[in-house]
């Protein structure tokens, strides 16, 4: 029996009852097509979550005070407020650590900023003119802090663009106007480029003022809250992470790690360990919807045993005829796996589509790959086999006369 006779049989047996088929078939596409928009929810969203951690900087570490100690690294209620961290810090480190390509120590505190009879309650960073470099700022009008404003104690600022927006309206020209911050009036030298994100971490919601000024008329200390190192490159991320704990350690006379007043964060494993939750969360959303795949593959499997049984005497005029049991498997089989090769294209489409309508209109991310296509499409031939393989062997050891004689 050769492929075209397979096709051929396996098109007429399918197309008698289209509407059974298709109601078979439908059990495979609702699986392949919830697989599909399940994966490419997750996949979506660890993509949103790297690009978000990517965007804060590249090959960055980020100094804390306070400490990161205790089980399952339980954070310590100083952490990120403590005052342990300071500008001689960020210089030892500067000029100590190998691989290090920036470093930008921050001050950064909420504060009412008040212009032309409006307010708004912004992120304000005290910061130095390399803080751009190290965290993937870009200044869209005007410029951003030098090095003569940090000695001069300059009351200058640099708004982000959503801060710009609540304080003169959307996309006024903000630069040489006067904002008033803590009671002290700065004048804005330039905005920065929309990043984009939501919520008190946006870049965007940020105003940023010299490290000396914010110290000196805001804070009102010597104290930084962040150093923000960029890498050299990727690889050497880690060893520069340890020989900033060491300098540290040595710096604050500590002489046991566990006690540190500090904390030291790798992007890298910012990313990794944000990659490992969304992967688990992937495979759990694709876990659930897999059972429809199974559901569907019994539907198969019952379609196929009805189909025998409806087909009985045919078997047996086809083995009366010379057909060998390997010809009726091959038929049998062939129907299976057609009809759920074809359901998960279908799904597939399906998938496709309700990924785009996430997207489209409830705003989540999503991203359908093809790897993810190919599995699907894979798995649910895989699922024609399996389950068509009981039914064919059923039929193929069917006896040519008994099956002659099915009433």
């Amino acid at each position: 029996m050769t492929l075209a006779d397979i096709a051929a049989e396996t098109y007429a047996s399918l197309t008698v009852n289209k509407v059974r088929s298709g109601l078979t078939m439908l059990g495979i596409v609702i699986g392949i097509a919830s697989v599909i928009a399940m994966v490419s929810i997750g996949q979506g969203a660890r993509g949103s979550i790297e690009a978000s951690i990517q965007s804060i900087g590249s090959n960055l570490l980020l100094v804390f005070p306070g400490a990161q100690r205790g089980p399952g690294m339980q954070v310590s209620a100083g952490r990120g407020s403590a005052q342990s961290l300071k500008q001689e810090d960020a210089d030892a480190i500067a000029k100590e650590v190998q691989f290090v390509k920036a470093v930008a120590p921050e001050i950064s505190r909420r504060y009412q900023v008040a212009a032309r009879g409006t307010n708004t309650n912004t992120q304000v960073v005290g910061t130095v003119p390399v803080y751009p470099e190290v965290r993937n700022i870009q200044v869209e009008e005007g410029s951003f802090i030098t090095e003569a404003h940090v000695q001069g104690f300059s009351k200058v600022a640099v708004l982000g663009p959503t801060a710009r927006d609540d304080l003169f309206g959307e996309g006024a020209d903000a630069v040489g106007q006067t904002i008033r911050i803590n009671r002290v009036d700065f004048k804005i030298i330039g905005v920065t480029k929309q990043k984009g994100g939501s919520g008190f971490g946006s870049q965007d919601d940020m105003l940023f003022v010299p490290l000396t000024t914010a110290q000196r008329f805001l804070a009102g200390d010597t104290y930084v809250t962040t150093i923000s190192v960029q890498a050299s490159e990727q690889s050497a991320m880690s060893a520069v992470q340890e020989e900033i704990t060491n300098i540290l350690l040595d710096r604050h006379r500590i002489a046991d790690p566990a006690l540190a007043d500090f904390s030291v964060l790798n992007q890298a494993d910012i990313v990794e360990t944000a990659s490992s939750i969304t992967n688990t969360f992937t495979m759990l959303l694709g876990s659930i919807a897999g059972i429809s795949l199974l559901v569907g593959g019994i539907g198969i499997m019952n379609m196929m045993l009805t189909t025998v049984t409806e087909r009985t005497r045919e078997i047996g005029l086809r083995k009366a005829i010379g057909a060998k049991r390997r010809d009726i498997s091959a038929q049998f089989l062939a129907e299976s796996a057609a009809l759920t090769l074809l359901g998960g294209v279908v799904g597939v489409a399906v998938g496709w589509f309700i990924a785009w309508g996430v997207s489209r209109f409830a705003g989540i991310a999503t991203s359908v790959s093809w790897s993810a296509v190919l599995l699907a499409c894979g798995v649910s031939t895989l699922i024609g086999l399996v389950f068509g393989y009981y039914p064919a062997r059923r039929a193929a050891a069917l006896n040519p006369i008994e099956a002659l004689r099915y009433e």
